[in-house]
């Protein structure tokens, strides 16, 4: 089965950022992992120090959902076709204008740092 991260990447609406962390965790997460295909999700806030200054600060939020699927296509059809119902319910909390949403798939394994350290190279 292949596996998908749904990367999404948001901001509260002005003066509602309570009420938008509440509704993404209450709410909109479990909505979204109901939907099958998906099988987990994880919500961050930027962190205060970027590579790139304050400019690269253009979203507070992100999520990121795994997916395992054999019809991508078809998960996001029904992921699309439960957005603004009971079944995803929308919150007025969140900045839909500006909202970053990509799916990336796999190009290499995993790699992890203990597996990788060797001495420091010298300048």
């Amino acid at each position: 089965m292949a596996k998908y991260t749904f990367v999404v990447m948001t901001n509260p609406t002005a003066g509602k950022e309570s009420e938008f962390n509440e509704w993404y965790n209450q709410q909109h997460i479990p909505d979204v992992l109901n939907v099958p295909g998906f099988v987990s999700g994880q919500r961050f806030r930027i962190a205060d120090a970027q590579m790139g200054g304050e400019a690269s600060k253009t979203h507070k939020y992100l999520a990121l959902y795994e997916i395992e699927t054999d019809d991508l296509a078809g998960v996001l059809k029904d992921l699309r076709a439960r957005g603004g119902t009971p079944e995803i319910v929308p919150s007025d909390a969140i900045d839909m204008k500006n909202v970053g949403a990509f799916i990336f798939t796999p190009v290499a394994e995993k790699v992890m740092a203990k597996d990788v350290r060797r001495p420091r190279r010298a300048a």
